[in-house]
């Protein structure tokens, strides 16, 4: 979310449709069942909502048997023994005087001990931490062979975070959870339950609802859907998003900004650390993950800063601490079943020159004299990140990671995107290995020239995904046609409903067959750009009345909250795998109230112009009349790390295969060759694993110990009058806690 985003493409032919009906799936649900106490039929049924994965002998192979693993969620229940007295001849003796009896007594007794022991060996002594994914076998009516809370059906009643535990403590709906020094009921009426161990932190085994599959089966694209929400604001602060933390600092624009302000505020309140902590530590919640579960969602996109990992001298960003908030936020994911798309949000220079890079202004990414420098660093925070989330006790928790947010392309140049992302690739599946299951999807987004640019991008990529980000927002239009009015189906919503079926849909629909996994990383109810700081402090909006109507959301009509949920679901069913930004939005300190509410799932949840159930959107486009092209479902097998992924055609990688690339924009009188680059010269960071107790066994951070090595390199974020360095860094730049390194001099100028 940003000021001065570049133009959407809209169409402006708004037929109005004839009505036809809107079918919405309101079955009531029944709680989770456990598939080893009613199997039910799982293979050959229509599952369109529901992952089918492979057991290691085949489908539908019976798990009954099956030596449980942490990951597994629950214990299958076994069957009572039967037993048929034998017969018995009448002139025969006692049986327990003949000879036979004791051989027999004898083994009976190694069968129980064997039957007791073992068990006992692999499910106690020997309760590993491989994190091996367990199968899951759906039926039909959404409930899978991982059993619900405890055994129970979903129907449980224990607590979480108990002090120790020899099985998950778990629950579904009702359930009650403890939080710290306090407790909140679990409400989610869609079959999802959680799941936390102690003994077993890694525990892979929650499930968000009933059509999504546990963290620990594998995510299909092909017939998933990703319902997701943004956590903006929490780790990299936006203005609109937490308008208080700036109200308190005239003149703080971004987070440079603000962090220069707050580190100089010596006084009562004030400080750098102590403040963002305390937001880090309060803005958002585990209450607030398990009401994402609940709300029937299945995905969080969770946008981080490089300065997770560290900064450089000169940045002002408070370095390092936002990482254990990362990490507790990971484990209450997992606890919720909720699946994370990790987005590097910010990079060093700023990939787009918008607030949300850290510093608004300029672009020193690729463009400029520092261009190359800033791209080299940032490749190196990316294979931080992947050696991580790479590990098995985050694989299945992270299944993707966004490796840049937002790069303007329009400024950059398109071939050299091409050129940065094919080196990211190249250098994270070196780390992960090819194929399904080896490290994240790789999340690349359109640069704002349209998802139809990037057709046939780098074929036999392995898992690569294009990210959009529709907005009618930022297209500099008043957009005040009113939403009250009638959408053709004699419901509210007026146009807004039709136009983003017609604007969106047909577009992603295609990148579908043309690219592959195409998503929506960020949509909103933000028609218009009206609400606190949308466009950034001190910029006014562009609609041309008074905003006041899209603010008061207390005051809102039904008519206005039942279009703006009309608008909502038909974005929703465009973009088909989406993520709302976002969850949350905080108060205005002048007002004490929200000032963006177009922005906020959660209000919109809580006062009802954000749909209960997001199933409600499907088949909204095609009710309303809207450009179908629907996408079929199949995608090329590469695309989703099958047969032929990590197969590149040198035809098709040859032009983008130079790294640095041979030119880039912004450096106009300056010989290429002299522009700043770095070399590895040392140890590179790591981010470190969690604290845990009682102790366990855990990562270390670091997925690839065969990856080493360190870059340094000159000020990041000033391309604009700097004179080219001639000279290698001098000693004592660098922060005490990097490996002294050297900057690789470049030729004298010609």
């Amino acid at each position: 979310m940003a000021e001065d985003r570049p133009v959407s493409m809209v169409n402006s032919d708004y037929a109005t449709p004839l009505q036809s009906p809107l079918l919405l799936d309101n079955a009531p649900l029944e709680p989770p069942r456990a598939s080893y106490f009613n199997p039910g039929p799982s293979i050959g049924e229509n599952t369109p909502r529901d992952s089918i994965a492979p057991s290691a002998s085949g489908l539908g192979h019976d798990r009954e048997g099956v030596t449980p693993t942490p990951s597994t969620a629950f214990l299958p229940a076994g069957k009572e023994s039967e037993y048929t007295p034998p017969p018995h001849a009448i002139t025969a003796k006692p049986f327990y005087r003949r000879p036979v009896f004791w051989l027999v007594a004898l083994a009976a007794l190694v069968a129980i001990i064997l039957a007791v022991i073992l068990p006992l060996y692999f499910v106690v002594i020997h309760k590993n931490h491989s994190r091996q994914s367990s199968n899951l076998t759906n039926n039909p009516d959404g409930s899978g062979s991982t059993n619900g809370p405890n055994g129970t059906n979903g129907t449980n009643t224990g607590s979480g975070n108990p002090g120790s535990t020899s099985n998950p403590t778990s629950g579904g709906d009702g359930s009650t959870i403890v939080s710290g020094n306090s407790s909140f009921t679990y409400s989610n009426p869609f079959r999802g339950y959680w799941v936390y161990d102690p003994q077993d932190p890694f525990n892979d085994g929650a499930r968000a609802n009933s059509w999504t599959p546990p963290l620990n089966a594998t995510w299909n694209w092909a017939t998933d859907r990703a319902y997701g929400v943004n956590l903006g604001g929490l780790f990299v602060l936006e203005p609109f998003i937490t308008p208080a933390l700036f109200q308190k600092y005239p003149g703080a624009v971004d987070e440079w900004t603000l962090s220069e302000a707050m580190a100089a505020d010596t006084g009562p309140g004030g400080g750098l650390q102590s403040q963002l902590e305390a937001h880090y530590d309060t803005f958002i919640t585990e209450k607030d993950l398990a009401e994402i579960a609940g709300a029937g969602l299945n995905w969080i996109r969770l946008p981080i800063p490089y300065w997770a990992i560290e900064t450089w001298p000169g940045e002002p960003f408070l370095a390092q601490v936002c990482w254990k908030y990362i990490l507790r936020l990971f484990g209450w994911a997992r606890k919720y079943g909720l699946r994370i798309y990790l987005d590097l949000h910010t990079v060093p220079g700023s990939q787009n020159g918008y607030n949300h890079s850290g510093k608004g202004g300029q672009i020193n990414f690729l463009n400029g004299i520092m261009g190359i420098a800033n791209a080299q660093r940032t490749l190196d925070y990316i294979r931080i990140i992947t050696e991580f989330i790479s590990q098995p006790e985050y694989r299945n928790v992270v299944p993707m990671f966004g490796i840049i947010n937002e790069a303007l392309v329009t400024t950059i140049g398109k071939d050299q995107m091409t050129a940065f992302y094919l080196q990211a690739h190249d250098m994270i599946r070196s780390i992960t290995g090819y194929g399904e299951g080896n490290g994240p999807y790789i999340a690349i987004h359109d640069g704002f020239i349209g998802v139809s640019k990037w057709a046939e991008f780098l074929p036999g990529s392995d898992r690569i995904v294009l990210d959009t980000h529709p907005y009618f927002a930022f297209d500099g239009q008043p957009n005040n046609s009113p939403i009250t009015a009638d959408d053709g189906l004699g419901e509210p919503g007026g146009i807004w409903p039709k136009q983003a079926c017609d604007s969106w849909g047909p577009g992603i629909n295609q990148s579908q067959l043309a690219f592959g996994v195409t998503i929506a990383g960020e949509f909103s109810n933000g028609f218009n750009d009206c609400g606190l700081y949308v466009l950034g402090v001190g910029n006014a909006a562009t609609d041309q009345g008074d905003c006041t109507p899209f603010i008061d959301w207390q005051n809102w009509s039904q008519t206005f909250k039942d279009g703006l949920r009309d608008f909502s679901l038909a974005s929703m069913d465009a973009t088909q795998n989406w993520w709302f930004w976002t969850w949350k939005i905080d108060n205005s300190s002048t007002s004490g109230t929200v000032e963006a509410p177009l922005w906020s799932y959660q209000l919109g949840l809580e006062n009802g112009w954000m749909p209960k159930d997001p199933r409600a959107s499907i088949g909204k486009c095609q009710a309303l009349g809207g450009i179908q092209a629907p996408f079929s479902g199949t995608y090329s097998a590469w695309q989703t790390g099958g047969p032929g992924a990590g197969t590149i055609a040198s035809d098709a990688s040859s032009s983008f295969s130079q790294w640095p690339p041979s030119t880039i924009s912004g450096v106009d009188g300056v010989r290429f060759a002299a522009l700043p680059t770095y070399t590895p010269t040392g140890s590179i960071s790591t981010l470190p694993p969690p604290q845990l107790t009682p102790k366990v066994s855990e990562s270390d951070g670091w997925f690839d110990a065969k990856d080493t090595g360190e870059r340094c390199y000159p000020n990041a974020w000033d391309s604009v009058g700097v004179i080219t360095p001639t000279a290698p860094c001098p000693a004592g730049t660098l922060p005490p806690t990097r490996a002294t390194a050297s900057a690789t001099p470049p030729p004298a100028p010609a």
